[in-house]
């Protein structure tokens, strides 16, 4: 059950442990952190996504480092065998992202929900939202990388030659293409050799829901050939983590694998 519903989490509120993971692109000019602090899930705990990736690197929201992984995931009172929901005000974007961090680090992917539609259908449905802080008792968390779960630039060039894995990029086409320059500066337009595209908005309705699961099936069904040897890559680790997410949906034993550098890296090098 990656997906839970608005009412499943309104019945559970009081048994799960609540993230808002609210993050935006830029160019919108919104700020998560501001936002959760005038609205957000009672109980909510946020988690910044920009100050809780790695440091010493210009490449944005790369997976931290295990130590700085357990503070932070233990300053935020979560213990290792609870159960999380995650959920966003930026269609699911950044909350998937979120889900993959703790998978990779070694949490129990049963134990890890994406909450179908976010903020936007919980507000939509005028369920309650408060301003308040949560109390948080610190956790003593332990974590475990999973350093399969995660490609670099090298392994990523080697399987342009071995085509071990296949990779599906979830920018949009325009970008995969190369037909309209990236937002990052510095980076040339167009894709990594051999690899596909399916546009994660593809996949997300006009409601910030996922598409049901079947359409799901069919997106991917018609991107390329599927198996478990699929890597999802992006603009900066963060749309393919809402691609690998829906993976899972439809391939429930799949362990999650992304291209954490992504275009953010592999653009700032000639072709």
């Amino acid at each position: 059950m990656p997906l839970v519903s608005t009412d499943w989490l309104e019945k559970n509120i009081n048994k799960v442990k609540i993230i808002d993971c609210s993050w935006h692109m830029p160019q919108t000019n919104r700020n998560g952190f501001e936002e959760f602090k005038i609205q957000h899930i009672e109980n909510s705990i946020f988690f910044d996504l920009d100050k809780n990736s790695k440091k010493n690197t210009d490449l944005p929201h790369m997976l931290t480092d295990k130590n700085s992984w357990e503070e932070i995931v233990s300053n935020m009172g979560i213990n290792n065998k609870d159960e999380i929901v995650i959920y966003d005000n930026s269609d699911v974007i950044s909350s998937c992202r979120c889900w993959y961090n703790f998978i990779y680090f070694g949490h129990e992917a049963r134990l890890i929900h994406i909450l179908d539609g976010g903020l936007k259908k919980w507000n939509n449905e005028k369920k309650p939202t408060t301003n308040t802080s949560a109390q948080i008792k610190n956790s003593n968390y332990k974590a475990k990388e999973k350093k399969e779960l995660v490609k670099n630039k090298k392994e990523i060039d080697q399987n342009i030659l071995e085509k071990n894995f296949a990779i599906i990029d979830a920018r949009s086409k325009k970008r995969f293409n190369g037909e309209t320059p990236e937002p990052r500066k510095g980076l040339r337009s167009g894709s990594i050799k051999n690899s596909f595209c399916l546009p994660f908005s593809d996949l997300i309705s006009s409601d910030g829901t996922f598409v049901k699961k079947a359409e799901i099936a069919k997106k991917f069904h018609s991107t390329c050939e599927l198996n478990n040897n699929i890597v999802f890559s992006c603009g900066s680790g963060v749309t393919a983590a809402v691609l690998a997410f829906a993976y899972s949906i439809i391939k429930p034993k799949y362990a999650p694998i992304i291209y954490d550098g992504s275009w953010s890296e592999y653009g700032k090098y000639p072709e």
